[in-house]
């Protein structure tokens, strides 16, 4: 089945490992390449600079404690669609973030489907 995701190199940014390997297996079954996950803000902004082949990423909005907003920023500078993931919605995002396509956890599998094709402007089959 031809997808929209398929061969995409999805970088996943979340710190909690049963989160970050359905993350993994979603996009796996959808045909997209995970890169990560990667579970530290630091290590993320690494990867988006190193990376020039990443096509999107799913950003846990508090990793380790930290916000993940600096990476966001990163992957705007660049031009890498994202979205944000969090317990909260896009309500518990600050303002300059709303908008951004967001998924909120628990998650379904349909969810951060329709949330990367949001991100990536593909349309859904």
């Amino acid at each position: 089945m031809a997808d929209g995701l398929s061969g995409r190199r999805i970088l996943v940014v979340e710190d909690e490992s049963l989160v970050a390997m359905l993350l993994e297996t979603i996009l796996e079954d959808m045909g997209a390449v995970p890169v990560g996950a990667i579970s530290t803000v630091d290590e993320a902004l690494e990867v988006v600079a190193d990376d020039p082949l990443l096509d999107a990423a799913l950003l846990d909005v508090n990793v380790a404690g930290k916000e993940v907003f600096p990476v966001a920023e990163a992957l705007k500078a660049k031009g890498v669609p994202f979205v944000f993931s969090t317990g909260y919605g896009e309500g518990g995002l600050p303002d300059h973030w709303r908008g951004q396509p967001t998924i909120q956890k628990p998650f379904t599998e349909e969810a951060v489907k329709s949330a990367l094709y949001s991100a990536l402007g593909v349309a859904e089959a």
